[in-house]
């Protein structure tokens, strides 16, 4: 293989690498010391705050899920808040500039009950293609319209009941 038909490929394999496994938007909080105030996530988030509250209200009403707590592992990591049943964390929501991710680490029972539970399609690409770590399948779901919230609701009750 001559030296450019290399490079050549090289570059072929980055695209279908990245392609395969997009970059995620940056958390809205990336270098932030501390956890967000009201008044800063109502900022970054702008119209999707009321997403934001909603699926919050909804989660603790519906699910009991009332618990939470803002956490950072790394200040390029950002902040996220946990939203846990006692000590599990059911999931975790990152603000991005005007909308937010819901992320999940679904056990084998709990993507086999989403499957199950007539979720959108696209939703249930996001699940077959999710990355497979120790702790279950790494599913993120960004919330950026009413629609998203009930598969969130879906996604978060698939986790608590497996």
């Amino acid at each position: 293989m001559q030296e450019g038909q290399f490079a050549f490929k090289i570059i072929a394999m980055a695209k279908a690498t990245i392609a395969k496994d997009p970059p995620l938007p940056a958390n809205a909080f990336v270098g932030k010391p501390g956890p967000p105030t009201d008044k800063e996530l109502s900022a970054a988030l702008g119209p999707a705050r009321s997403l934001w509250d909603q699926l919050l209200t909804e989660l603790a009403d519906e699910l009991k899920l009332p618990a939470r707590e803002w956490n950072s592992y790394s200040k390029k990591a950002g902040w996220s808040l946990r939203v846990k049943r006692g000590d599990r964390i059911i999931l975790y929501l990152a603000p991005l500039p005007r909308a937010f991710r819901a992320s999940f680490a679904l056990g084998d029972k709990a993507v086999q009950a989403a499957k199950a539970g007539g979720l959108p399609k696209p939703v249930l690409k996001i699940i077959a293609s999710a990355r497979k770590y120790a702790e279950g399948a790494a599913v993120r779901i960004e919330v950026n319209n009413v629609a998203d919230i009930p598969v969130v609701k879906q996604l978060a009750k698939a986790k608590m009941d497996n």
